[in-house]
């Protein structure tokens, strides 16, 4: 029952951000209209919008990603899912994952509520897809690569340094093997460091 109620509180946490992330898109996406995709199979592609340039009707797949966990906080990173565990198989994480048509993240990030699921202001960076994985491929880094940092049955928990990255000013490795079910796998990444590396632009 729990599980089932925190479930029905995320998705209308989500319904609630949704509403100022749109007024967000009307007032800053001058060359562009959107649409929210509620096809299932669209959305575990990873495309929870699409993008469509007024002149010249290209699309573009955009997936959200909210940092819904830290309402009220202003963090200089995001976190980019290499895998997790289901039911004790570790699978894929979003980021490089070949099955989804993702060209752009819009990452949500410094989230502000003056109550709870009232939600007044947030900032949206959207990152190439595409010149990510470039980036992390030009520093060597691959799902393979990054993996190797934590094998499995090691249990490691926190922070993990990787000689690829510097750990201040550009990323870091993000194991969560204690605190929760999924036991995610994250490539932390800082958002100025997406910006000056030509991969990411703050819409709002």
């Amino acid at each position: 029952m729990p599980l089932q109620s925190n479930f029905k509180s995320d998705l209308e946490r989500e319904k609630e951000l949704c509403l100022l992330l749109d007024r967000y898109y009307n007032q800053y996406l001058n060359h562009y209209t959107f649409e929210r995709i509620s096809d299932m199979k669209q959305q575990m592609a990873g495309i929870d919008l699409i993008f469509t340039h007024k002149t010249s009707g290209k699309q573009y797949h955009i997936d959200e990603k909210a940092q819904l966990d830290y309402v009220n906080e202003n963090l200089p990173t995001f976190a980019f899912e290499l895998s997790y565990e289901k039911n004790g198989i570790l699978k894929e994480g979003w980021l490089f994952d070949t099955s989804k048509t993702t060209e752009f993240y819009a990452l949500i990030t410094s989230i502000y509520a003056d109550a709870p699921n009232v939600f007044t202001s947030c900032k949206i960076t959207l990152v190439n897809r595409q010149k990510l994985v470039h980036l992390l491929t030009e520093r060597n880094l691959n799902s393979a690569i990054l993996k190797r940092y934590t094998l499995p049955g090691e249990n490691i928990h926190g922070k993990i340094k990787i000689e690829e990255l510097h750990h201040r000013s550009e990323g870091y490795l993000y194991a969560s093997t204690k605190n929760k079910v999924e036991k995610p796998l994250n490539l932390i990444l800082k958002l100025d460091f997406l910006e000056e590396m030509g991969v990411a632009k703050g819409l709002a």
